[in-house]
């Protein structure tokens, strides 16, 4: 399995994972957000950027992330957006490794942390998140508009 940069070429892989990561979240998906997404994900300007999990020509998952400022303490952290493996290959530890990539990466920008959040009732993800790092303290919130 190649875990790489997301490519012009993966399109149509890449919305069929998406569209199933919007499914499991039950967050209608519009071809307008989607190609929203697919551009912020090519545009250097833009600070979304995604990676791929890839075999054989076959797209098996991805991740979207982007720096984010942390004001309280000074510095740039990591966000993990988006993160879904296909159901065919969960249990390979992709996502595991997804992260660990994601890891490195912020050790070679200098991020201290990674953030991201998920469904409580999230159980398989939560696994994996309980493995390969720490529950805070903090709840979210959202205002609606």
């Amino acid at each position: 399995m190649k875990l790489r940069a997301v490519q012009p070429g993966d399109h149509t892989q890449w919305l069929g994972l998406y569209r199933q990561y919007a499914e499991f979240y039950r967050v209608p998906m519009s071809e307008q957000t989607s190609d929203t997404v697919w551009r912020w994900l090519h545009d250097p300007d833009h600070v979304l950027e995604g990676w791929d999990a890839e075999e054989s020509g076959k797209l098996w998952g991805l991740a979207h992330f982007r720096t984010m400022p942390n004001p309280l303490r000074g510095v740039e952290v990591g966000f993990l957006d988006d993160l879904f493996v296909s159901p065919e290959a969960r249990g390979k530890r992709l996502g595991e490794a997804l992260i660990m990539q994601l890891k490195a990466l912020a050790q070679e920008r200098g991020w201290p942390k990674i953030r991201w959040i998920t469904a409580d009732d999230n159980y398989r993800a939560r696994t994996l998140y309980d493995r390969v790092a720490q529950k805070t303290q903090w709840n979210v919130y959202e205002v609606q508009l």
